[in-house]
């Protein structure tokens, strides 16, 4: 019996922090989902459809290379709903630093009170990622700083597309 996992985020832009996270869980999880929200509250900067891209053409070779099953898509309902519809029984998460951890924490409570057979691991980001964050990555982008050392070279070219040349 395989174990289906989900890693959700919103992935504006996908981060070498969220592949870090990626390549990991796959080792946790025998087919991983990576959920992309839609989450418009958080005025992304690229469209859903353009995160979606993102993230597969990232994932790609991840799958091949290892033989784990990686699934990319979108959401836009409860999580714990989500996680219902597709079949998964782990929700992965990524922590950077303690700050992460109260408001993981308290999510994960409150997913175990809406489904108690689903858990959720947490997986440390490593010491190369943890200060990474889609949110820095954006500001650093916008001001013409150098992305390149924070997220893939395909999102880095997206990025200066959306931003202008760096």
């Amino acid at each position: 019996m395989s174990r289906s996992g989900i890693y959700p985020g919103t992935f504006d832009p996908l981060t070498n922090g969220h592949m870090d996270i990626i390549t990991r869980a796959t080792k946790v999880v025998d087919r991983l989902i990576v959920a992309v929200a839609v989450n418009t509250a958080k005025n992304p900067l690229f469209s859903l459809d353009e995160r979606i891209a993102m993230v597969g053409e990232e994932v790609a070779g991840i799958a091949n290379a290892d033989g784990s099953a990686i699934t990319v898509m979108p959401f836009d309902i409860l999580l714990m709903d989500f996680v219902t519809e597709v079949d998964a029984a782990v929700i992965i998460r990524g922590l950077r630093a303690v700050s992460d951890f109260e408001y993981e924490f308290q999510m994960a409570g409150m997913n175990s009170r809406l489904n108690p057979d689903v858990e959720t691991v947490f997986l440390m980001a490593s010491d190369r990622n943890q200060f990474i964050s889609s949110r820095f990555v954006k500001e650093i982008g916008a001001l013409g700083g150098e992305t390149g050392h924070f997220v893939p070279d395909r999102v880095r070219k997206r990025l200066i597309e959306r931003l202008g040349p760096i």
